[in-house]
């Protein structure tokens, strides 16, 4: 637990350091030059997801000790892996990373917002940390939108050297991302076999059910198919990193993140899926 305790903030930072790189201001002004688009993805990652964790929870029975991980993976915004995979399925990538943006930022008041709101409607005792949402907020201010700042201050500066290395860093984002989730299996391998078993069946309709409702609610309402695409994986890709983040904050046992590292899991391999199969429909 010491392991993923000390990296998760760290590797989040970074991450965020290198989203803010790869963002201009531009990026929150196209969505006021197009909102439409946007919105329909806002809508069904702040909104749609939530909702459907939690009926996903009532309807599948999931554990109660699973329950709080489950809706804090629905929470967390879309990462820089969105951002990447919308391109390599030729989706609208500035439209991604305009939702990855803004999303990102606003978490520090929406995940402690669900958090502790789905604390109370399940009733969980196991939280063993006294939070408060304004405690979680602070927290992720730092190790969010702080770093986002300082990238973007970076690449303003700095412009062409970033705008070079862009690949570079989105490359170094997610092996990050990767190295937080293999801390988790490797450091307590032997506890969480049998729950991420559980885990995973509601990681995998969850994430399966998100991509879906993403690219038929875009189908009806956004403008175009790159936008769907972009919608679509947004809606299924989240920000993995932040979600143990914040699951640190309060649990002190490793076995209450496992629905995040099994989300993380699934979600890599069906998107890769996901992508694919688009790619080949063209």
């Amino acid at each position: 637990m010491e392991i993923v305790t000390n990296i998760a903030p760290i590797a989040l930072a970074i991450i965020m350091l290198g989203l803010g790189a790869s963002l201009t201001v531009d990026d929150f002004l196209r969505v006021a030059k197009n909102p439409k688009d946007f919105f329909i993805g806002f809508i069904c990652q702040l909104i749609v997801l939530p909702i459907v964790a939690y009926l996903l929870i009532i309807t599948l029975g999931v554990p109660i000790e699973m329950a709080l991980g489950v809706m804090i993976i629905a929470a967390a915004p879309g990462g820089v892996t969105s951002n990447v995979l919308t391109k390599f399925a030729e989706g609208d990538v500035a439209l991604s990373i305009s939702l990855t943006a803004v999303m990102s930022l606003l978490s520090i008041v929406t995940v402690p917002f669900i958090v502790i709101n789905s604390i109370n409607l399940f009733d969980i005792t196991y939280v063993e940390r006294e939070i408060t949402m304004v405690s979680i907020s602070l927290k992720m201010f730092f190790v969010v939108t702080v770093p986002v700042i300082i990238g973007m201050t970076i690449r303003h500066f700095t412009g062409d050297l970033v705008i070079k290395n862009l690949k570079f860093i989105q490359r170094f984002s997610i092996a990050l991302f990767l190295l937080v989730f293999a801390a988790i299996y490797i450091e307590e391998w032997d506890k969480i076999v049998s729950f991420l078993t559980r885990a995973g069946l509601i990681a995998l309709i969850l994430n399966v059910t998100m991509m879906v409702i993403g690219f038929y609610v875009a189908k009806f309402f956004a403008s175009g198919t790159p936008q769907q695409r972009a919608i679509s994986l947004e809606c299924g890709l989240q920000n993995g990193t932040l979600a143990v983040f914040v699951a640190t904050q309060l649990f002190d046992n490793i076995i209450y993140m496992v629905p995040t590292a099994a989300y993380a899991l699934v979600m890599m391999a069906t998107s890769v899926i996901f992508v694919f199969i688009l790619r080949k429909s063209n």
